[in-house]
């Protein structure tokens, strides 16, 4: 199988004796696998040299693991989704995936966003899932998405606190001009008022996107997605685990969404008025044009109007 080769390799080239030698096969078996892994969607790169990784690809030899999440890292090429397979591992019989634990993929071909959109992959892409196995309370898991929009804004923008980059509620990253550059995806196995487990998925566009959206590189050159990954797991492993009142600071100081006209596609119809605040549970607070405040705990927000060319700086986040 191809994956026996994928833990050898990193972003330094080795000849096919010594990884031959390593896996116990010929350096033929070693090609076969290679390009395997290739078609499969890994960026290996094949030349005189050897095989390599591309610099900065997310695998867990190359990816810099700060604490609890991310020690648990499986990464493949091409899955039908991430969320699925973080969940089939955390359902394994001998050594089931354990809190924190992530999946990486390369390609997804059956990706899913929000009310089952399709999420695109593509190269210079990072796709990830997290597994949460620890209880959550229906208010702790009501306000998961928001600390992950805080972790994910402060791992984009480490070191570079003026970059242009502002949270939509409830799980979108968004640059100037409205453009998509991550999103959040939170799926939660429900047990009473507690979540067994759940499932964060994220998907950032680090140097490449659709023509539509923005890709960090565009700010950040140089950037890659190993070094985005290891940031934003430490992220997410302090901005889940702070108390709401402190989570719903951040979100608010990194906002584009409050003091904004909005229009939201809720379960119960559009409502559209000005986006005032987050209530204690995050949800969004929007008061009509006829006075009456609104509280949105679930919807597609649409921002009315377009946004500035460039926003204001927030700061630099923890």
């Amino acid at each position: 199988m191809p994956q026996r080769l994928l833990p050898l390799l990193s972003d330094r080239p080795q000849s096919g004796e010594t990884l031959g030698a390593r896996l116990g096969v010929n350096r033929v078996t070693v090609s076969t696998l290679a390009h395997r892994l290739q078609e499969d969607g890994v960026p290996l790169r094949i030349s005189r040299a050897g095989y390599a990784l591309d610099p900065g690809t997310p695998t867990p030899a190359l990816v810099e693991v700060r604490g609890e999440f991310g020690r648990a890292m499986r990464y493949a090429g091409t899955v039908v989704s991430t969320q699925d397979e973080i969940r089939a591992w955390a359902d394994e019989v001998g050594e089931p995936a354990p809190h924190g634990a992530v999946f990486v993929a390369e390609r997804q071909t059956g990706g899913r966003g929000r009310r089952g959109r399709a999420w695109d992959t593509r190269s210079g892409v990072l796709v990830f899932s997290v597994l949460l196995r620890r209880d959550l309370s229906l208010a702790e898991l009501a306000l998961a998405p928001l600390a992950a929009g805080v972790a994910l804004h402060a791992a984009a923008t480490r070191g570079v606190p003026d970059l242009p980059l502002g949270l939509k509620w409830p799980n979108d990253l968004l640059a100037p001009g409205g453009r998509k550059v991550a999103g959040i995806l939170l799926e939660a196995e429900l047990r009473g008022e507690e979540a067994r487990r759940a499932v964060l998925g994220i998907g950032v566009n680090v140097a490449s996107a659709p023509p539509s959206a923005a890709h960090l590189g565009e700010w950040r050159p140089g950037l890659t997605r190993a070094e985005l990954l290891g940031d934003t797991l430490a992220a997410l492993e302090h901005w889940l685990t702070q108390p709401p009142g402190t989570v719903l600071d951040a979100w608010r100081a990194a906002s584009v969404t409050l003091g904004r006209a909005v229009e939201v596609a809720t379960p119960r119809g559009l409502v559209a008025g000005l986006a005032e605040d987050l209530d204690t549970s995050g949800s969004l607070l929007v008061r009509s044009a006829s006075g009456t405040l609104h509280t949105v705990s679930a919807g597609d927000v649409q921002l009315v109007g377009a946004l500035s060319p460039s926003f204001p700086s927030q700061g630099d986040l923890p």
